[in-house]
């Protein structure tokens, strides 16, 4: 290699120096920020799950009355009393009403 052109390698190589550590730093805050979105989505993901979670919870509370006096029993005696229809009924809008202002309460609907 001729001796002139040293200086010319020497500032070359100080280029390219410079411009690896750019790229890493880069690279690093590209990762970062991947990481950042991937945890805001994470959180998204959960609040969605809870939102359904606390829907699906609402639903099964008449599913399930309705689906033991859907059974037919003979020995209830509630199925002879003139309100234990209108009873029933308020009874599940009751329980709706305190699991909507519960979960609404919790930040999940």
């Amino acid at each position: 290699m001729n001796d002139e052109a040293r200086p010319f390698f020497r500032d070359v190589s100080d280029h390219l120096t410079r411009v690896n550590e750019s790229v890493e730093s880069l690279d690093r805050l590209v990762s970062d920020i991947l990481s950042a979105h991937l945890a805001q989505m994470s959180v998204r993901q959960n609040d969605d799950m809870r939102k359904i979670s606390a829907w699906a919870a609402m639903a099964a509370i008449p599913t399930m009355i309705a689906g033991i006096y859907g059974m037919n029993f003979e020995h209830m005696p509630e199925l002879r009393w003139t309100w234990s229809y209108p009873a029933v009924i308020a009874i599940m809008a009751a329980l709706e009403v305190v699991l909507y202002r519960t979960f609404k309460r919790r930040g999940w609907l």
